[in-house]
């Protein structure tokens, strides 16, 4: 027989309508928050695919997705005015209907350019709930939910970065509940993501960023 928790039972704390197209678009939303590291944005294009092209409007599943954007969390009032908030910062923000079928129905991808330049892209699919999970970030395929504290690092694939990484979190006691590694193809662009029992601190992401030869970029969720 199934268990059910509360938040099964009552949802997650949010500003509705639906937990799917709104709670959840705005925890995507949130992973590229993280992923912009505190840089400033200049840019943010939505694309919704299926369910959230279709009745994503009328849900406020825009909104949602550019208030986690901007740091807004799912219960916050500020979601329902999320495009002045961006206009207030001065954020051009583009949302387009995406017309290439998703194999999930509330999927919805996120590029973000900074002031300095940078830019990045994610993919994301609300599950239903206010439960995600992101399966695409800069073309490459990756795979996590965001319940755990998340470390995502992009690496060249060479021999030993793994274990190096893995060595600093178990000198610092830092379980790891979850691990994946994701790659493009042999010796090529790789990326970890690996998911802990508590955060890892910001002195163990700094060895890991300065000390481990092949590490090109690093995030936390």
């Amino acid at each position: 027989m199934k268990e059910f928790s509360v938040f099964d039972i009552i949802g997650p704390s949010m500003v509705g309508p639906s937990s799917s197209h709104t709670a959840g678009a705005v925890r995507i939303g949130l992973v590229a928050n993280k992923l912009a590291a505190g840089e400033r944005i200049k840019l943010v294009e939505l694309t919704l695919y299926g369910s959230f092209a279709e009745t994503g409007f009328g849900h406020g599943t825009d909104r949602a997705l550019l208030a986690g954007v901007l740091g807004v969390s799912p219960d916050d009032a500020r979601v329902r005015f999320s495009m002045l908030l961006a206009r207030s910062e001065g954020i051009w923000v583009e949302i387009k209907k995406g017309d290439i079928e998703q194999d999930h129905p509330n999927t919805a991808t996120i590029r973000i350019r900074t002031v300095s330049g940078r830019e990045f892209r994610l993919t994301g699919i609300s599950v239903g709930g206010g439960n995600i999970e992101i399966i695409d970030i800069n073309g490459m395929e990756v795979s996590f939910t965001g319940d755990y504290p998340t470390m995502i690092a992009f690496y060249r694939d060479v021999p030993g970065v793994i274990s190096k990484v893995t060595n600093i979190l178990a000198l610092e006691h830092i379980n790891v509940a979850f691990m994946k590694v994701f790659r493009n193809a042999k010796r090529r662009d790789a990326c970890m993501v690996i998911e802990t029992d508590a955060p890892i601190p910001n002195a163990s992401l700094e060895r890991i960023k300065t000390e481990i030869d092949g590490i090109e970029e690093i995030c936390t969720v």
